[in-house]
């Protein structure tokens, strides 16, 4: 297959960012991953390891954390723990899944290339680097096992894909809106500025694109519970909401599709009305 394959690299505020893009057929993805204080924050894809090769070489690394098991954030794990024998970390709920050949639809392989297993250790609430200490911040919905990171030094956020983008359109079978609600509401508990996304990139203002991010979910919960409330089916409130069908739609054959923001929101307020 024809990818088209290109990757950039930039330093924000003494974070090192790698940056791969691949396209196919209309459908064009990104990653980034970041290094600061000999920390490097997600692997990037298997497909895109030769793209990332120069990057990696280039840090000076001491340890590798992982926001969520995902294949684009896992790929290059394995040739990390190779080559340089670096520690690796993340939520100890994927550690087993990690050390087994990757199984997830086969679309995924062909953008993302097939994760090779690697062995990580269970991560702590907190992880020191070279001068800084960090939070670990659970930040479910996307991912079961998905993290956030902020350097107190700095006040800076990592949120793997918590943010991706303001006004999500589409997302996986599995996401929960309300999950990812409540994660937003957490980090913004926290003290921060700066956000860095692992599809946006850097964020300068972070944390008001947060928030508009959780006001706009917001605001999407209420429409979608009040049209289901008037009988409206799921169906027909996506068409509603969601009227642009996005290639990566059928691409995934329905993996990525914007039904599953209203059923997951839907399947939400049902539990919550079953126990009130």
């Amino acid at each position: 297959m024809l990818f088209k394959k290109n990757f950039t690299r930039e330093t924000k505020n003494g974070v090192q960012m790698g940056n791969g893009t691949i396209a196919f057929q209309g459908v064009k993805l990104n990653v980034h991953c970041f290094a600061f204080d000999g920390v490097l924050i997600d692997t990037g894809a298997k497909s895109l390891e030769m793209e990332f090769h120069n990057f990696f070489h280039e840090l000076e690394l001491d340890q590798v954390v992982i926001t969520h098991f995902h294949e684009d954030h896992t790929g290059c794990a394995a040739y990390l723990q190779k080559e340089y024998s670096l520690p690796i970390y993340m939520s100890d709920i994927k550690l087993e899944y990690c050390k087994r050949k990757a199984d997830y639809p086969m679309y995924r392989k062909w953008f993302w290339g097939k994760r090779p297993p690697f062995h990580a250790e269970k991560i702590g609430k907190t992880f020191t680097s070279r001068t800084a200490t960090w939070d670990v911040i659970e930040t479910p919905g996307h991912a079961i096992d998905h993290l956030a990171f902020l350097n107190r030094e700095t006040g800076q956020l990592f949120t793997g894909d918590l943010y991706c983008q303001e006004k999500t359109k589409v997302t996986l079978r599995e996401e929960s809106i309300p999950t990812i609600m409540e994660s937003l509401a957490k980090v913004l508990a926290y003290d921060f500025e700066e956000v860095f996304c692992c599809h946006a990139g850097y964020l300068k203002e972070g944390r008001k694109a947060l928030e508009r991010k959780l006001n706009y979910l917001q605001e999407l919960d209420g429409k979608i519970i009040k049209l289901y409330e008037q009988g409206t089916p799921a169906g027909k409130i996506s068409e509603t909401l969601f009227p642009k069908k996005y290639p990566i739609i059928y691409f995934s054959s329905g993996e990525w599709d914007s039904l599953h923001i209203v059923n997951s929101i839907i399947n939400e307020h049902k539990k919550s009305s079953l126990s009130s």
